[in-house]
């Protein structure tokens, strides 16, 4: 069996996710302590944790959340009250843009044509009273992501205004700049990417009341710069009198969670060991195979680092629905509790019900280290997709 140290593995019901809010608040702590430190503003990108009964908690430290489209949005609006809610879209909906007005203060849009789309709402909604900040997407082009389908800089890409697109004219329907050019990166990695946006837009930024930085900052990581990113965000500001803000993912929920999963099957196949756990990649964890890599299993090793090595795979019929190849002291068993690390991130947002499999159940550790089962999901949240 695996132990760790905050709860009793075999006292959850598998497949199941675990977010530790102890974890949590140590996070905002160190993202409170920028925010201190610099007056920057702190943003929750709901895209890679939106667990929203911890949102009471997250509130206490953050500014607000950012949003991808209407539903993120409303959640945010809905359950960190009083927070400041942003929205971000390649292209909004017509029949939902009404309702974005009613509920975000800041709009981020992705081209000036859908400025001049939208105006007319944003100024009805000026008419009612709604005060909303624009700010527009540029894209700096300059990144150091290496897996392509995370930079939103490479290629023929979608996301932001080119410097040689950027109409001058259109800077007074504007209150600030986003830009977004890292993932899961240091501060080393902004230091280098600021001189790039600089050359290209700094010449907007003093008609700008702020500017965004986005997310990929991966502060509460252990061997994270925060002087470096504290030095830089200190540095636009002063140098341009703009209110900065990041909205970081990951870093909000980075190591506060686990999906803890059952062995359902121990075999040999082709002189290989195989176990089959109720969990799957494709379903419940799909980053493992979309960035790729390899999670931590605690307890566990890389190949042939232990006495016994198995490849660890789900209950579907996905040939690639395989978590990796781990070693054990042990020979692994039916009934056997696995748990994998830094599952709180990326994982309920994104998960499916691909070839009928159950969505996991959340847990909540509450910052008194009370388990809290939050959610159950069965057929009828299966059906109710389709």
């Amino acid at each position: 069996m695996v132990s760790m140290p905050g709860f009793d593995v075999s006292s959850v019901k598998t497949p199941c996710y675990v977010v530790d809010e102890r974890l949590l608040e140590k996070n905002m702590k160190i993202l409170r302590s920028v925010s201190m430190r610099t007056g920057c503003k702190v943003l929750l990108a709901q895209k890679a944790f939106s667990m929203f009964s911890t949102y009471p908690l997250l509130s206490q430290y953050l500014d607000g959340t950012t949003a991808s489209g209407l539903f993120e949005a409303r959640l945010g609006y809905e359950e960190m009250k009083g927070k400041e809610v942003h929205i971000f879209s390649p292209a909004y909906r017509p029949e939902e843009f009404e309702e974005i007005t009613e509920i975000c203060g800041h709009i981020v849009f992705n081209s000036f044509a859908q400025l001049r789309r939208f105006k007319p709402m944003l100024d009805k909604a000026a008419e009612n009273g709604r005060k909303i900040e624009c700010g527009m997407r540029v894209n700096p082009e300059y990144s150091e992501i290496e897996t392509a389908i995370y930079d939103p800089c490479a290629g023929i890409s979608r996301l932001g205004v080119k410097a040689e697109d950027f109409e001058e004219e259109m800077l007074g329907s504007l209150s600030g700049l986003h830009f977004h050019t890292m993932c899961e990166q240091n501060s080393d990695v902004l230091e280098r990417t600021i001189p790039h946006f600089e050359e290209k837009f700094g010449k907007y930024l003093p008609k700008m009341k702020w500017v965004n930085f986005g997310g990929g900052h991966h502060v509460t990581r252990d061997d994270y710069d925060v002087d470096r990113l504290v030095r830089v965000i200190s540095y636009v500001q002063d140098k341009y009198g703009v209110q900065v803000y990041i909205e970081p993912g990951e870093a909000c929920a980075l190591n506060a969670g686990w999906l803890v999963a059952t062995v359902l099957e121990v075999y040999e196949s082709g002189g290989h060991s195989h176990a089959i756990i109720d969990a799957s990649a494709a379903c419940h964890m799909p980053d493992v195979l979309e960035m790729p890599y390899r999670p931590r299993i605690i307890g566990a090793g890389e190949t042939g680092e232990k006495a016994y090595t198995y490849f660890i795979g789900a209950a579907t019929c996905l040939a690639g629905d395989s978590i990796g190849e781990y070693s054990f002291d042990k020979p692994l068993s039916v009934g056997d509790r696995l748990v994998f690390c830094d599952m709180a991130i990326y994982t309920m947002c994104k998960n499916n019900t691909f070839n009928g499999i159950g969505l996991p159940s959340i847990y909540r550790i509450d910052t008194e280290g009370r388990m809290n089962l939050e959610r159950e999901f069965g057929y009828g949240d299966f059906k109710g997709r389709l």
